[in-house]
């Protein structure tokens, strides 16, 4: 009796190391996680924000999107001093979490067991790819670590941009620099480079929450990677933040035109606008609705909210 007492605490080990091999949170877990979200989800659970967001998306600043996430209470999710691969190639996705810890065998030596015996191929840092989707983001927490923390080379890279057609955020390191950046369209955002191969890290966890230096990440989060750094936009928050910016963009650019036109000074454009100026706004909008920077449809939008 004391022997197999003293077997259960290790197959309750085993159950665990299942679980975290089958990589997901249960799909109960991540409704509970992200039940603020109720628009469309992936078959486990993983918020879909919509591409027509996503797209809209990539005209966010990411200080504009840092500023509706702060009013919202999420002072948590951005993340400065990338080492990107291109500097001027910003991107947005739906964020495919994943863990990588410091190796220890016998929990390396499981999951890589489990996952074989499961249909897995090849190392355990090419699972996450099978996995990728249009406009997914591989994200990876590899806990900082750049010689021997290569989690990618180009040979990945293609194979993640042939699925995802975005790129990859990594606290973590990449290797062949030169031949990524061969990827048209590709971007990865890491905290190093270097020429060494991955060795003495194993994979956790796939779309579980993971921390990607300050920033607390959920999958299906929006990720906005631009070059002054990556933000991690809650799905339920995506559509806040982008009709905010384009609001933003609209008065700006109103408020820059009637300047230069002489029609208000600097002291009414930049304080509350009055009643006048913002019917003058609203009308402005609809004269123009076909040459501004936001889609017609958008504005249309704006516009039947407005109560003036």
């Amino acid at each position: 009796m004391k022997k197999i007492l003293k077997l259960i605490p290790g197959l309750f080990l085993l159950a665990s190391l299942s679980f975290t091999y089958s990589q997901n949170l249960s799909k109960k877990q991540m409704l509970e996680l992200t039940s603020n979200w109720e628009g469309e989800r992936f078959r486990d659970g993983r918020p879909k924000v919509s591409e027509s967001i996503l797209e809209r998306m990539k005209a966010v600043s990411i200080e504009e999107a840092w500023v509706v996430l702060k009013n919202e209470g999420y002072l948590n999710q951005f993340e400065g001093n990338w080492q990107p691969l291109h500097d001027n190639s910003p991107f947005v996705g739906r964020a495919l979490t994943v863990q990588y810890m410091p190796n220890r065998p016998d929990i390396s030596d499981q999951i890589k067991k489990t996952g074989l015996e499961n249909g897995e191929v090849g190392n355990t840092n090419s699972w996450p790819i099978d996995r990728l989707v249009k406009y997914d983001v591989y994200v990876a927490d590899g806990f900082g670590k750049i010689i021997d923390g290569t989690l990618i080379g180009d040979n990945l890279g293609n194979a993640i941009y042939a699925k995802s057609k975005t790129g990859v955020v990594f606290n973590a390191a990449s290797r062949d620099m030169e031949g990524l950046s061969q990827i048209e369209g590709f971007n990865a955002f890491v905290k190093g480079w270097d020429p060494s191969f991955l060795k003495e890290v194993m994979l956790l966890s796939i779309n579980y929450p993971i921390r990607i230096g300050a920033a607390s990440v959920m999958p299906g989060d929006v990720v906005l990677a631009k070059k002054t750094g990556v933000i991690f936009i809650p799905a339920h928050l995506a559509e806040k933040v982008v009709t905010t910016s384009e609001i933003v963009r609209l008065r700006d650019l109103f408020g820059i035109t009637r300047l230069k036109e002489g029609v208000y000074t600097p002291g009414q454009i930049d304080n509350k606008w009055s009643d006048e100026i913002e019917k003058d706004f609203s009308k402005w909008l609809e004269d123009h609705m076909n040459e501004l920077p936001v889609p017609k449809e958008q504005i249309q939008e704006l516009l039947k909210k407005r109560t003036w």
